[in-house]
């Protein structure tokens, strides 16, 4: 059975369009693949906390030697990574906010960047270990960067999720958002036929 893990990273709790287009991608992935199991992962609600002294020391504890806080922190860890593992397809709702993705998208993916978990460092330089996954990353955005210097969200996400062994990775963006009804319109508009021809 093919699982689905959606992962709406918007500061906003209702009426984010990354996290509205992100819906409408993954229930057409569902009809694609009949019995599909989707998984939501909302960062908003999930409170994870950013990297500082207690977590990092968690991580880089040695298993036999953690405090019950530290065992509690990288179970969380270990949770989302197993998650994701899990995981066929991966849909990452991702707002464009100042030139990059969400702090809260940022933290998900320091919880889940673990050498000697999801990646490894070998003789001939790091390797993903979340390989096997088809990776779609929709992204809404004020105004219009894709393809030119500003639009440092792309390289950043190709660049992490390659890291982890995720190379198929699609885009798709929703442009100009702030830019007018009609560019607003016209912006969902393309969203949505890219969605249509998943």
């Amino acid at each position: 059975m093919t699982t689905i893990l959606q992962i709406n990273s918007a500061a906003r709790s209702q009426g984010a369009q990354s996290t509205l287009l992100a819906d409408e991608l993954t229930a057409k992935l569902q009809q694609a693949n009949a019995g599909a199991k989707v998984v939501v992962r909302n960062l908003l609600g999930d409170s994870l906390p950013h990297l500082d002294d207690a977590t990092l020391g968690a991580f880089f504890t040695p298993a036999d030697q953690r405090t019950a806080e530290q065992v509690a922190i990288n179970a969380k860890s270990q949770a989302l990574i197993d998650e994701l593992q899990a995981a066929d397809i991966v849909v990452i709702a991702a707002p464009l906010y100042n030139f990059g993705i969400s702090s809260q998208l940022k933290t998900y993916f320091d919880w889940i960047a673990r050498a000697g978990i999801t990646f490894s460092y070998t003789a001939n330089g790091p390797e993903g270990l979340v390989k096997g996954k088809k990776v779609y990353v929709v992204s809404a955005r004020g105004g219009k960067y894709a393809g030119t210097p500003h639009d440092s969200q792309t390289p950043f996400l190709k660049t992490f999720l390659a890291f982890l062994g995720m190379t198929d990775v699609n885009f798709i963006y929703a442009e100009g958002l702030n830019m007018g009804p009609d560019a607003a319109g016209a912006a969902l508009a393309s969203a949505r036929e890219a969605i249509a021809a998943v």
